[in-house]
């Protein structure tokens, strides 16, 4: 189902039992989860660790999250700017259901601000600047039913300032049988992070660098309590991937790059997929060249000499780094070409050359 933005101006509706107040037909409200009422109607956001305290009438750094007389609301929930149908693979996901298609949603707004962000367009906006469609939690799922689409991803810009949305429609899949994955920077606090891991199925991390420097500078954020929600998604037996973005001269050091190795293989384990990105210049970073191959192949070694097991390279020529091996008998699980996966040694999520178990989502 899909209504116009003329269809529900100033109508009120109810969404998963609960109420919900449209404004002036620009602006619609829900109240927000995870919050703290203050003195002089001030509100604290614990929903991520900025820990926005927001006075009446403001926002916080996401622009989607508003205080008004001392409620915190959600401005964008079911409020889509972006609804796609995508390989999982586009994600990128390569242990996660491979050929397979995913309902990809976003609204506008993020808790962070990278200078190199690919689709800041949305990200860096406010809800009321850009188009969008109002779809329920229900309405999705069955538009997820009906393309037959066996995954929904929140992705593109930030699921986690979009959270009751999210958390509303991981429930509603759930129940339909639909799996859900959340594409996102792993900058959230840990009690929410738990309950929505109850009802989700996978996230992919996007990594910015393993340097608390390089966060505060071109992040806009803080490293630690990202290494704590991948721990977090871990702990709770949610599947992980992770992805890092290597930028030329900021975060591509054979320094960083082993400590993150380590970091992942001490925390998270060897067999969590981990995926080097190839940067390419855009938006505030269009001053630096696209990352060398050689530097990612240089990526991919550190990796494999910390006992990573499953290592990928993306945003380049295609190659076998594209491909899914072994890590005992080295046979070729999954074939790769572009966003095609062909499975060709691997059966019930075990390689058929040796009967080793591939950690995944498989079916």
């Amino acid at each position: 189902m899909k209504l116009s933005r003329r269809q529900f101006i100033g109508k009120a509706l109810t969404i998963a039992g609960s109420s919900v107040l449209l404004l002036g037909g620009e602006n619609w409200k829900k109240e927000a989860l995870w919050y703290t009422k203050l003195d002089h109607q001030k509100v604290r956001c614990d929903l991520c660790p900025n820990h926005c305290i927001i006075s009446n009438g403001k926002r916080g750094i996401c622009n989607v999250r508003k205080n008004e007389d001392g409620i915190l609301y959600t401005l964008v929930y079911g409020r889509l700017c972006s609804l796609n149908i995508d390989p999982v693979e586009k994600k990128p996901m390569y242990h996660f259901l491979p050929g397979k298609k995913a309902l990809s949603i976003a609204t506008a707004g993020c808790n962070v601000h990278c200078k190199f962000c690919q689709n800041w367009t949305i990200s860096q906006a406010k809800p009321e600047d850009i188009p969008f469609e109002f779809h329920s939690p229900v309405a999705l799922v069955s538009l997820a039913q009906k393309y037959e689409t066996p995954i929904i991803a929140f992705t593109y810009s930030e699921p986690v300032i979009f959270y009751e949305y999210m958390l509303a429609v991981a429930r509603e899949a759930q129940e339909a049988g639909v799996k859900t994955v959340m594409i996102s920077n792993g900058y959230i606090n840990e009690a929410p992070l738990r309950e929505l891991c109850r009802y989700i199925t996978a996230v992919k991390v996007d990594f910015k660098g393993y340097s608390e420097d390089f966060y505060r500078k071109i992040v806009g954020g803080r490293l630690g309590p990202v290494l704590k929600a991948m721990k977090t998604v871990h702990e709770e037996n949610r599947w992980l991937e992770i992805v890092n973005l290597v930028i030329p001269t900021l975060n591509d050091s054979k320094e960083e790059m082993e400590g993150l190795c380590r970091w992942i293989f001490e925390n998270v384990g060897e067999n969590v997929p981990l995926h080097f990105s190839r940067f390419h210049p855009q938006y505030l970073m269009q001053n630096l060249p696209p990352t060398p191959i050689k530097t990612l192949q240089d990526c991919y070694q550190i990796a494999r000499d910390n006992g990573i097991n499953y290592i990928y390279l993306g945003n380049i020529p295609q190659q076998e780094t594209d491909d899914t091996f072994c890590p005992r008998c080295h046979s070729l699980l999954i074939r790769r070409k572009g966003f095609i996966a062909n499975l060709e040694n691997l059966e019930k999520g075990k390689c058929t050359g040796c009967g080793l178990e591939i950690p995944g989502i498989w079916d």
